[in-house]
């Protein structure tokens, strides 16, 4: 099978479009698509748990691997949406 240049094309462009995108939402929107980037990562932290669950090592090595990121992925969006949430409360004034 010969190597195809295309995927790489479409990658580095997917990149440079998905970032020019992301680059012009308004801050007040930030949250909103932090919690949708949190349900993706959810959803594959249920793909790396099933592949865990392979009969194969490798398999297994290999989904204990995406679970440890997946996981750490989904606590780090948790905690950095946490903290975006927190910027947009308004302070209690002291009477």
């Amino acid at each position: 099978m010969p190597f195809s240049i295309d995927p790489v094309y479409i990658l580095v462009l997917a990149g440079f479009v998905g970032f020019e995108i992301i680059k012009k939402v308004t801050p007040t929107l930030h949250t909103p698509l932090m919690s949708a980037t949190n349900a993706i990562s959810g959803i594959s932290l249920v793909g790396s748990l099933v592949a865990a669950g392979s009969d194969h090592t490798t398999g297994q090595v290999l989904g204990f691997i995406a679970v440890t990121a997946a996981t750490i992925n989904v606590v780090g969006g948790f905690m950095i949406t946490e903290r975006m949430l927190k910027m947009f409360k308004k302070k209690e004034r002291k009477a």
